[in-house]
């Protein structure tokens, strides 16, 4: 499907203005008038925030924790806006969220990760959505998958709201992680390969989980050329009524915003394109040889795979994967190349063996 986002949205008109990434900020939940209110204040005093964030509704994963002021906290924004003068953003999960953050004012809507992994709902959402082109930010669904993903701002896209940006708050997983949620980054950009016009947004707060991570979870992601960040803020982040581990001060905050470092894109000096245009075409014959040796190693699980058939021998020798997997291991370790990617390559150049070796297997005498 042929995107029909584009580069002229309320999210990339803020980027052309300010010339650097988004900063979204504010407080896992809205708690009181006056927690929403200092908290913006504070934060409109850093002179660096674009959008003020607070969320009303908290389903939680089980029942009897705080699950939000509702509606009336909607006011609460609209003071935000008009006394502070900061955007507000808040979450919506279904069609009466839509039709009440609308009706207060609300600037930018954004869809939870508990909502975009469901198809129904997100459709749901669409609908209510469609006439308004209000701007809407969709994160990415609780489990690794950039379908669902691509496929909420494709149903969001089909209702006519154009002026679309993705959060990336990492993905749920069950192997053991210092982060709340795996940033697992290659699906984010493989969204933005999808979606090249699209702004992509980093939520430090849910992929770390803790204060102490956000800062170089927020530099990565500057790295890597993202849009913008959501940073969780709260006046008094101990005593907070959700997520107390992963929201900052205000002040805190700002010392964050203070040591990240904002790159170039690229560079107009000569010398660094020289070099660059160099390592680069190196990089391509390096990469010509790599597909080359894949192509070998291939020929020879053929020819492999064609002398089992012969003898009659089954395809997987659990014993030679062993030796396999730990030699190259080894192999890694000596030549200084990261041990886990060389063991990540392996595991699909296995499977890629045994596939070639079951079509050969099974293929008619």
């Amino acid at each position: 499907m042929e995107s029909a986002i584009t580069s002229e949205t309320f999210f990339t008109r803020l980027l052309a203005a300010k010339g650097q990434p988004l900063l979204i900020a504010g407080p896992c939940s809205a708690e009181t008038e006056e927690q929403v209110l200092t908290t913006a204040r504070d934060l409109k005093a850093l002179g660096k925030i674009d959008l003020f964030r607070a969320g009303i509704w908290k389903p939680r994963t089980r029942p009897g924790s705080f699950e939000g002021v509702g509606v009336g906290g909607l006011n609460w924004l609209r003071r935000v806006k008009e006394e502070v003068g900061l955007p507000v953003t808040v979450e919506v999960a279904t069609p009466r969220h839509v039709e009440d953050a609308l009706a207060y004012g609300v600037d930018v809507l954004w869809i939870g990760a508990r909502t975009t992994v469901n198809p129904f709902a997100v459709q749901e959402l669409a609908d209510a959505l469609a006439g308004t082109n209000v701007p809407v930010m969709v994160k990415n669904p609780v489990n690794p998958d950039v379908a669902l993903w691509a496929g909420a701002l494709e149903r969001l896209e089909r209702a006519g709201i154009t002026q679309l940006a993705a959060i990336h708050r990492g993905f749920s997983t069950f192997a053991p992680s210092r982060y709340r949620n795996a940033p697992t980054w290659q699906l984010a950009i493989e969204l933005k390969t999808r979606f090249p016009h699209l702004p992509l947004i980093c939520d430090p707060s849910h992929i770390g989980g803790k204060r102490d991570l956000l800062l170089p979870i927020a530099q990565k992601a500057l790295d890597l050329d993202y849009d913008g960040l959501m940073i969780e803020t709260h006046p008094d982040p101990d005593h907070a009524w959700s997520d107390a581990e992963q929201q900052v001060t205000p002040q805190r905050l700002g010392e964050i915003l203070a040591e990240l470092k904002y790159r170039y894109r690229s560079s107009d000096n000569a010398d660094y394109l020289n070099k660059a245009e160099e390592l680069r075409h190196k990089m391509d014959v390096a990469d010509r040889e790599i597909v080359e040796a894949l192509a070998r190693r291939m020929s020879l699980v053929e020819e492999l795979a064609e002398y089992k058939k012969e003898n009659n021998v089954k395809i997987l020798q659990l014993d030679r994967w062993n030796e396999i997997y730990a030699t190259r291991l080894q192999w890694a370790e000596q030549l200084r190349v990261n041990e886990k990617f060389v063991a990540e390559l392996y595991k699909l150049i296995h499977l890629e063996s045994i596939r070639k070796q079951t079509e050969i297997l099974q293929r008619p005498e």
